[in-house]
């Protein structure tokens, strides 16, 4: 075996944002991986450490040197490198003088394009330490961090100032100097328990080493540990802790040395919605509500602190009074804001501005008014109920809760809603039509949600393509690409929706307030924009892209019914025996087709086809036609296209029998009349000519 040693490296920092640390988590080592294999680095096993003020790297069996290299370097053929006397010809002078060599040291190599000259450098093995501070160096840089920052008079950047260095090859400290600091070989302690160095006598031991100094360095096993006390500490006060992924990712975070406490606030709070109680608990404190047996919110909830306090009591008491505070805050908003009706603050949005080029929000919630009413008109739903909500769903951001919680906008309004006497379906559309605000977030549960959801996102994103705010790159300041997202998912979850007319209703609200923009250029690029997003979904959800487009190009502006026609174009090629062979022969159908005037082409006329193939293929095609349509009309994909899978050995005998560019015009064009047919039916679900990687 060569000889190995474990490596460490160690970034120690100011507080490390907890949102950043799951992806490094993941990304670290691969980029380190990465960089060794390049450097042809032998290593064992990579694990990863990530906490509030350090990432690190333990490397176990990393090789002491890296492997020997060989390369060829390939130049001119045998036959333009030497003349007819055997002689070097320019051409293998000038390619020896480029490796460094004489003529007579360069070797032949054997290609798949004949015999060439060529040279054989051998690298011999290198100290891995002396490549080690470049790769660190590196893969600093390669880290992808959401973002970075500079502090004093250094170039260099990370994303919180970095405090000290550890690069060590076991026993050997390797010279490596970032961020104006040169690397040690101790790492550091939590900062109140130890703050002193840490010695590292065994590498491996890193983990248990740092334990003893009040750190748990391992992140998996930190939020694992936090989960467990949490959940453990809820069960003790008879409640179920309200701990999701994302709070617990944000908690592990946050804490080098977790422990897990209970507090407690005045039951009085309680008659604040529960929205907003743990919106001020989890988004504001970090802390974790309780919910007791009845359903309720009780009046405790659970914190990680991260020192282990000889008196809990006082950590516990100053966390009280911080949320105290809070809940004060909230209760004084929510007395407040209920002595004014939703209603009553509409007029006052006309000093709101929405966006600069699209007036105020007063603006926008009539042209919500319009575009609700529309929609409603569409889909069955109340046009009086929808056109109240639209009108009052933008008045909570009048209100002093939304102004102190503006993640509360919407769900505020129909709270407000229902204390001013509002239907329910009315208040519930109004909390719901900021839905979805994510990929995963929930969408509109009710008819008149989803209305005013659809309305409210697609009056922004049509306002803001009119005015030339469109995303470019990674930049998407106004949440454009959410917008479109939250279209699509609604859209997909939903019955049949047209959004190339829901982006016209949109242009049709704005009216003539935009006379600089064209209405039907601003449509078409805005549903073109959905269509990027939604190729995007649809390969996030697994399907092949050769599938996506081949489907897209035929499926019109409803989503829904493009997500139906590619989920049984996938199972039909994945399952149907006969679906290769169908496909090739669709494919040579639209080739021939795709010379053809089709607007020219006659009508079909049954009676004058004359070999047995044709009228075969026009017998089978007239006998399944008829079963046909009501399934495509019923957006029965998978069925439809079972039963033009059976065609594939008429269609396949009449490519083997039938000239169909044959002298008689007639004769001819009958031929091209009866695959044109066909070709429409197939182009009902896809266009078969854009799948790829199939004979």
């Amino acid at each position: 075996m060569r000889p190995s040693e474990d490596f460490l490296l160690e970034i120690g920092c100011e507080e490390l944002p907890a949102r950043e640390q799951p992806r490094l988590l993941q990304a670290a080592p691969e980029i380190f991986q990465a960089l060794l294999d390049e450097a042809g680095i032998g290593f064992g096993a990579i694990h990863t450490y990530a906490g509030p003020r350090r990432l690190a790297l333990l490397v176990e069996d990393l090789a002491l040197e890296t492997s020997a290299r060989e390369e060829w370097r390939r130049g001119p053929s045998l036959e333009r490198a030497y003349d007819t006397n055997g002689q070097p010809t320019a051409a293998a002078m000038g390619f020896a003088r480029s490796c460094g060599v004489a003529p007579s040291e360069l070797q032949q190599l054997e290609t798949d394009k004949g015999p060439v000259l060529a040279w054989r450098s051998v690298t011999p093995p290198q100290s891995s330490a002396k490549h080690l501070p470049e790769l660190a160096q590196r893969w600093l840089q390669a880290l992808p961090l959401r973002k970075r920052m500079r502090w004093g008079e250094r170039e260099d950047s990370f994303a919180r100032p970095v405090r000290w260095l550890v690069l060590r090859l076991g026993a050997e400290v390797l010279p490596w100097q970032s961020y104006g600091l040169t690397a040690g070989g101790a790492s550091r302690g939590h900062r109140v328990h130890h703050p002193e160095a840490v010695p590292l006598p065994v590498l491996r031991q890193y983990p248990s080493v740092l334990r003893h100094a009040k750190v748990r360095a391992d992140w998996r096993e930190r939020r694992e540990a936090i989960v467990r006390d949490l959940t453990q500490l809820a069960g003790e006060l008879g409640a179920q802790a309200l701990l999701d992924d994302a709070l617990a990712d944000e908690i592990t975070g946050l804490n080098e040395w977790p422990v897990a406490l209970a507090g407690r606030f005045d039951p009085s709070y309680l008659r604040v919605p529960e929205a907003v109680l743990r919106t001020v608990m989890v988004q504001h404190q970090r802390y974790v509500p309780l919910r007791g047996s009845d359903g309720r919110l009780l009046p405790h909830y659970l914190f990680v602190a991260n020192i282990a306090s000889r008196d809990p009591r006082v950590v516990v008491e100053g966390n009280d009074r911080v949320l105290r505070a809070r809940l004060a805050d909230a209760a004084f908003f929510w007395d407040q804001d209920r002595r004014q009706s939703l209603a009553s603050r509409v007029p006052e949005l006309r000093a709101l501005l929405f966006q600069d080029g699209l007036g105020s929000m007063a603006e926008k919630a009539r042209r919500l008014e319009d575009l609700a009413r529309r929609l409603a008109a569409r889909t069955g739903v109340d046009a009086g109920a929808a056109e109240q909500a639209a009108r009052l769903c933008k008045a909570d951001l009048l209100t002093g809760m939304v102004g102190e919680f503006p993640e509360l906008q919407g769900i505020m309004g129909g709270h407000y809603a229902r204390h001013d006497g509002e239907d329910e379906a009315i208040a519930t559309a109004i909390a719901e039509h900021y839905r979805p605000a994510g990929r995963d977030d929930p969408l509109p549960e009710s008819p008149l949600g989803r209305i005013l959801a659809l309305a409210d996102k697609a009056d922004t994103l049509w306002g803001f393509f009119a005015i030339g705010q469109i995303p470019s790159g990674d930049r998407d300041p106004f949440g454009l690409r959410r917008a479109a997202l939250g279209i699509l998912r609604i859209a997909l979850d939903g019955a049949g929706l047209s959004l190339r007319q829901l982006l016209q209703d949109a242009a049709q609200a704005y009216g003539a307030s935009l006379g600089h923009a064209d209405p039907q250029a601003v449509t078409e690029a805005s549903w073109a924009f959905i269509q990027e997003r939604l190729r995007v979904l649809l390969r996030d959800e697994g399907f092949a892209p050769d599938q996506i487009q081949a489907v897209l190009a035929v499926a019109g502006d409803d989503p829904r019914a493009a997500r139906l026609r590619l989920e049984s174009l996938a199972e039909f090629l994945r399952l149907h025996v006969a679906a290769d062979a169908l496909t090739a022969l669709i494919k040579r159908i639209n080739n021939l087709l795709r010379k053809e005037d089709l607007q020219s082409l006659p009508k079909l006329e049954p009676e004058h086809l004359l070999e047995p193939a044709e009228i075969a293929l026009w017998q089978e095609y007239a006998a399944l036609e008829q079963a046909l349509r009501p399934l495509l009309a019923a957006a029965d994909f998978a069925a439809a296209l079972d039963l033009l899978g059976g065609l594939q050995s008429a269609v396949d005998r009449f490519f083997r029998e039938i000239l169909v560019h044959c002298e008689d015009a007639r004769l001819r064009g009958n031929r091209l009349a009866l695959l044109e047919r066909i070709q429409s039916s197939f182009l009902e679900i896809a266009d078969f000519s854009l799948l790829q990687g199939r004979s």
